[in-house]
């Protein structure tokens, strides 16, 4: 238990987990923390679903302190038992969370940046990153973050919505063309490709 508080206490200086998807010059892709130089030349897109959205005036001084210094986050995936658990003991417990589902291809690449592996569910508390659900070692961590041993949640509270681990944004609308274009040249377009299939195999519970 010392060194999981010692761990915890060094985490409390540390910035939340990945909250930006920059696009380098050359086309890589990185989960960071931190925003890169504007001189860089590389491209930002806020990832979505950060710490806790939940409004801090609703929440007791105790559990407002908590949530401030070690915001809470579950990553699960669509028809997982374990996250399922996972979910519920944080809601048993009444600790605020805030979720993100990992369901594309890009989910998958910044989860596995994030965590260093496929393992569903994953538990973040502050920057310590818990990867499975293992019930002891989770409720272990939430102990030592502060939060309470009981449900102290307001009847009022609600959850964040759910949302998928990477910003998506949506397509543009075209602008009505000047004129009407040519029923031969609509033909000789071609048809869009068809959206990538979610990935199923690469993960694990």
């Amino acid at each position: 238990m010392r060194t999981l508080t010692f761990a915890l206490l060094v985490l409390a200086a540390l910035p939340a987990a990945a909250q930006y998807k920059v696009v380098g010059p050359d086309g890589k892709v990185t989960y960071t923390d931190r925003p890169p130089a504007s001189e860089s030349g590389a491209r930002v897109a806020p990832m979505r679903g950060g710490p806790s959205s939940a409004p801090e005036a609703e929440l007791p001084p105790d559990l407002r302190v908590a949530v401030g210094r070690f915001p809470v986050m579950l990553y699960t995936a669509p028809d997982c038992v374990p996250c399922n658990s996972g979910r519920l003991l944080l809601q048993q417990r009444g600790v605020p969370f805030t979720e993100k589902r990992v369901v594309s291809d890009d989910d998958v690449r910044a989860y596995e940046q994030l965590t260093g592996g496929r393992i569903l569910p994953a538990l973040g508390v502050g920057n310590q990153m818990l990867r499975g659900l293992n019930a002891s070692d989770w409720t272990a961590y939430i102990d030592a973050a502060g939060y309470p041993k009981e449900s102290r949640l307001p009847p009022t509270w609600k959850p964040p919505a759910i949302t998928s681990l990477v910003e998506t944004k949506a397509p543009a609308v075209a602008e009505a063309p000047a004129a009407r274009e040519s029923a031969d040249t609509a033909t000789r377009r071609p048809a869009p490709a068809p959206a990538p299939a979610a990935p199923t195999s690469g993960i694990r519970f």
